[in-house]
């Protein structure tokens, strides 16, 4: 077994709890490592890292072990651990940064078929301000096809329901949006 030097890892890795604080606006620095984050999340029994863990590994600057982690990704954003923190730390929106550091560093998802429904998701929103239902789920099948038809029965249902739209419905504004998310690239391209 050997001896880590917790205190060399984090100023070595000092930079990683900068950025994180820098792109996402939360300061890892006030968790006190209580552990109420993690005691309210309903995935952390899936997650390889619990909630507290995560911001303990970008203290210590471990980047590669997030941006790699199956964790980032479960994080269904329900915000529960947030409202438990007594130090208001926001771990949906750290997540969401560490998602998108990950994605930026071109590193997939250890969740199956999670970048594909963000892909998905994001396409519909830029194109109509809102999300298609009906096209994610035939996007989702289009690509693999085994999983969607245990659930076609459900979406017949919700159609005869009319809780699903068969044609997409455009939001009034989505053309600005489609413009906010080019500047957005354009930005990043500078970068």
């Amino acid at each position: 077994m050997s001896i880590v030097n917790l205190s060399e890892i984090a100023e070595r890795n000092a930079g990683f709890a900068a950025q994180v604080l820098e792109e996402s606006g939360e300061d890892v620095r006030r968790c006190y490592q209580c552990g109420k984050c993690s005691a309210g999340c309903p995935v952390a029994f899936a997650m390889d890292y619990r909630p507290n863990r995560i911001i303990r590994m970008i203290q210590l600057g471990m980047r590669e072990d997030l941006l790699n982690s199956r964790s980032i990704w479960l994080c269904g954003t329900c915000s529960t651990c947030t409202a438990r923190c007594p130090r208001d730390v926001d771990l949906c929106r750290i997540n969401d940064t560490l998602r998108v550091m990950a994605y930026r560093e071109g590193i997939k998802s250890k969740v199956k078929n999670e970048v594909l429904m963000h892909d998905l998701f994001m396409k519909f929103i830029l194109k109509y301000g809102r999300i298609y239902e009906l096209g994610l789920a035939l996007g989702m099948y289009m690509a693999l096809p085994m999983n969607g038809i245990k659930d076609a029965g459900m979406g017949i249902e919700l159609m005869a329901k009319g809780k699903l739209n068969l044609l997409p419905h455009k939001i009034k504004g989505a053309k600005e949006l489609q413009q906010i998310a080019e500047a957005v690239k354009r930005l990043e391209a500078e970068e």
